[in-house]
C-alpha cells in the first residue's frame, strides 16, 4: 500500500511517500478499513514539524475515514461496506479522561491514517454520519469532536446562550455550526473581513475584526449588553486569553483548546477570580462523545466546511497551505 512516513529529522521536507506491505487480516475484535480521506489539524502539524516527538518513520495524521473491507468474525458493530471514521483516542471509550494521555493517538503514539489501508480495534472507529462523503467524515475526529466537547460536554450551551468563537479554523467553524444548531447567539472574530463575511453566511450573529479592534473583549461586552458571553472557544492561547476573560460573563466557561499564540504567558488571576470563571483545557474527546456528536450532526443536517483538497502524495503541500493561514475550514487529503 501507499503511505506517507515522517522520516528523521521531522520536517515537511521529510514526509516521504513509500510503499509498505498491506496490513495483516483483522484479528480478534478488529476491522480493516480502506482509507479514502484524512484532514489536517494543528496536532498533526506539530507532529510533522517535530514539536511533538514521535518515532522515526511514523505514519502521521490522526483523522481517517473510509469503508470497512473486512471484519473479525466476532465483530457485530460493523460490516463490510460500512462507512467509518476514526477515533482520536482508540482506548478512551467513555467516562473521564484517561491517564495515559497521547500514548496511542494515531499519527503520534501509533501509526496514523496517511495511508491506503488500516487495521485496528473496533474502538478505533465509529460509523460515519449518514450521507457524508469520506472527505466530510474525516473532518470530525479531532476538530469536530473538540468543538462538540467544548460546547456540550465540558460546557452546557443551550438555546439563548451566547458563544464566542475565534478565527476560521476547523474547530472554530464547527463550534459556530454546533452553537447555532443549539439556538445560541454566536460572536465570531477574525483578522479578515472577507472571512468574517463567510462566517456571517454560516450564521454568525456578530462579527469582530481583531486587527481593527485589538481590545475586542470590551467590544464583546458591549454586544452583550455588558454581561458577556456564556462560553468562549479559545483557540489562541495566552495571547488572547485576557480578552477572552474580559468577554466572558461572571461564572462563564472558557474552553482552552489552542496554542496558536504560544505555550505560556501571564494570566490575569485577578480577573479570573473576580469573574468566577471556569477555564478548562481539553483535548478532543471519547468514543462515546463522538457517537453522540454524530447523532446530533445527523439530526440537524450539519455539513463540515471544506477548504482545499490535496492528494496523499502532496501532504507536505497541504501543511504548507495550513501554515499560510489562508484556509477557511478543513483542509482535506484524498487517499
Amino acid at each position: 500500500m501507499k503511505a506517507i512516513q515522517l522520516q528523521a529529522p521531522a520536517s515537511l521536507d521529510n514526509l516521504k511517500l513509500v510503499d509498505l506491505p498491506d496490513p495483516a487480516a483483522p484479528a480478534s475484535g478488529e476491522i480493516a478499513v480502506r482509507l479514502r480521506a484524512s484532514s489536517l489539524n494543528y496536532h498533526d502539524y506539530a507532529v510533522v514539524k517535530g514539536m511533538i516527538p514521535t518515532t522515526e518513520n511514523r505514519i502521521p495524521m490522526s483523522d481517517g475515514a473510509g469503508e470497512v473491507t473486512a471484519v473479525d468474525e466476532g465483530v457485530t458493530e460493523f460490516k463490510v461496506g460500512d462507512a467509518v471514521v476514526s477515533t482520536f483516542f482508540p482506548d478512551w471509550i467513555d467516562g473521564p479522561v484517561p491517564d495515559d494521555g497521547f500514548a496511542r493517538v494515531p499519527g503520534d503514539g501509533i501509526d496514523g491514517y496517511a495511508c491506503e489501508q488500516a487495521v485496528g480495534p473496533v474502538t478505533a472507529w465509529t460509523h460515519a454520519p449518514k450521507g457524508y462523503s469520506s472527505a466530510e467524515a474525516a473532518t470530525l475526529t479531532c476538530a469536530g469532536l473538540t468543538a462538540w466537547r467544548a460546547l456540550f460536554v465540558d460546557g452546557s450551551v443551550k438555546p439563548g446562550d451566547k458563544v464566542l468563537v475565534q478565527g476560521t479554523g476547523g474547530v472554530s467553524i464547527f463550534a459556530l455550526q454546533f452553537a447555532k444548531a443549539a439556538g445560541a447567539t454566536v460572536i465570531a472574530t477574525s483578522s479578515s473581513n472577507e472571512k468574517l463575511e463567510r462566517l456571517k453566511a454560516l450564521g454568525a450573529d456578530h462579527l469582530i475584526n481583531y486587527k481593527e479592534v485589538e481590545a475586542w473583549g470590551p467590544k464583546v461586552l458591549g454586544l452583550t449588553g455588558g454581561v458577556g458571553v456564556d462560553c468562549v472557544v479559545e483557540v489562541g492561547g495566552p495571547g488572547t486569553l485576557d480578552q477572552s476573560m474580559i468577554a466572558t460573563r461572571i461564572g462563564g466557561h472558557i474552553a482552552l483548546i489552542g496554542v496558536l499564540t504560544g505555550l505560556s504567558g501571564p494570566v490575569q488571576t485577578r480577573l479570573l477570580m473576580a469573574k468566577n470563571l471556569r477555564v478548562q483545557g481539553l483535548t478532543v474527546g471519547s468514543r462515546a462523545q463522538q457517537i453522540e456528536m454524530i447523532a446530533a450532526i445527523e439530526a440537524n443536517g450539519i455539513k463540515p466546511v471544506l477548504d482545499k483538497h490535496f492528494p496523499l502524495a502532496d501532504l507536505a503541500d497541504a501543511f504548507r497551505h495550513q501554515e499560510s493561514g489562508a484556509h477557511f475550514g478543513k483542509i482535506v487529503v484524498d487517499i
